[in-house]
């Protein structure tokens, strides 16, 4: 394409460059989108003319269709932003145009760009608003929710993968409560997750699924369909929850060659909340000796030092901890170098504590599917985190290894 400007055109255009030097972007995409759209339109009139079968104005003999002139069309693309575009028409109505998607504005990069914007933490709505700078064309929050919703495929298919392959030893699992729109209200639902942790110490997320995380009937139909997946039951040695009704029976009848290892922060919490404000930290310590001793010896020393100390001052929280002392201990069976891992459910916790900030802006999520896309999105996102960090490959100078093991 050849451009042609005079002299004067020239200096007057180099002084509105002086006053206002963005300028010369927005005319040269001006110019560009025009000749794009004129390109789309002389593709489609060459297209119509092939399936015809005749130039514009040609007559043949026995011809049973026309042109019909032409109707236009916006259509978005990515760098570019929108075009005006001339889509021709024939007279019995049979031309279907393949240049530009049928009852499409935006071309499928650009769904794919929003999508994964909203994935990221922008909300449909902060998304609509900054459209038209990003893509060139402002798009409804309606039409943001509607790419996002051509994941659902690809999330599904993720939710319902095949596990034959992953040798499971541990699972972690915990339930993590949204605002959920459901038809015409909002309700408080529950997600159930589920991380596993393969022989070689790789952890990833097995499962997410709507349930009550406060039902064993849920956790049972949640574990049976890891199974039903191809998850190895038999594989799974030790499963780390906290204190839900009914969950550890539960996991043991599904998983009948594993033991199950209780949380000590949700157990040292529910003991704490029975202690007086003035011995909390002294009563924390004692518990932090039990929990991190060096030996499963040490630790029921501890705890009988414990109950002899507290028991007539503090009935009701030592009460609470012997109710759970042998859950919480279980993980002294296992290799020395993952029972920092395993003392404690903080992996799930810090997955779910993303689920939460990520949906926070969201106040309300909408609907069972939104939540299931942006959770995959998450887990796929933590997985790749800890690649770096498998189970039993904590290295002893770090800090916490070091607190923990004096």
């Amino acid at each position: 394409m050849e451009i042609k400007i005079s002299v004067p055109e020239a200096v007057e255009l180099i002084k509105g460059l002086q006053e206002r030097p963005s300028r010369i972007f927005e005319m040269a995409t001006m110019n560009v989108q025009k000749d794009v759209g004129n390109y789309l339109t002389n593709l489609m009139k060459a297209e119509l003319t092939h399936i015809l079968g005749r130039e514009e104005y040609e007559r043949s003999d026995g011809e049973t269709n026309h042109r019909n002139g032409s109707y236009a069309r916006k259509f978005c693309i990515k760098g570019i932003g929108e075009v005006d575009t001339k889509v021709p028409r024939d007279r019995k109505g049979e031309y279907q145009t393949q240049v530009l998607p049928r009852s499409k504005q935006y071309e499928n990069r650009i769904a794919e760009d929003i999508s994964m914007m909203y994935l990221a933490g922008i909300s449909t709505r902060t998304l609509s608003m900054l459209s038209k700078r990003l893509i060139g064309r402002a798009l409804s929050h309606e039409e943001v929710s509607s790419a996002n919703r051509e994941l659902t495929d690809a999330v599904e298919k993720w939710r319902s993968r095949d596990l034959s392959g992953e040798k499971i030893k541990y699972i972690f699992v915990d339930g993590v409560i949204f605002k959920m729109r459901l038809e015409y209200s909002v309700e408080n639902v529950a997600v159930l997750v589920a991380i596993g942790v393969t022989e070689s110490g790789a952890k990833l997320v097995l499962g997410l699924q709507s349930g009550d995380k406060e039902s064993a009937t849920s956790w049972r139909e949640f574990f049976r369909d890891l199974k039903s997946r191809g998850l190895d039951g038999s594989s799974v040695t030790l499963g780390i929850m906290d204190g839900l009704s009914g969950l550890e029976k539960v996991f043991e009848e599904e998983f009948p060659n594993s033991k199950v290892q209780r949380c000590q922060v949700h157990v040292a919490r529910n003991v704490l909340a029975k202690v007086p404000h003035k011995i909390k930290k002294e009563v924390a310590d004692d518990l932090r000796s039990i929990f991190y001793a060096s030996s499963k010896k040490k630790a029921d020393d501890f705890y009988k030092t414990f109950n002899k100390k507290w028991e007539k001052e503090l009935p009701s929280a030592v009460k609470s901890l012997r109710q759970s002392i042998n859950a919480c201990l279980t993980f002294f069976k296992y290799p020395e170098e993952e029972w920092i891992s395993l003392r404690t459910t903080n992996i799930v916790e810090r997955l779910n504590k993303e689920f939460k900030r990520r949906t926070k802006p969201m106040e309300i999520v909408a609907g069972e599917n939104a939540c299931y896309r942006l959770l995959a999105f998450i887990s796929l996102k933590m997985e790749l985190s800890w690649r770096a960090n498998p189970i039993g490959k904590v290295r002893p100078n770090l800090p916490l290894y070091q607190i923990h093991t004096k």
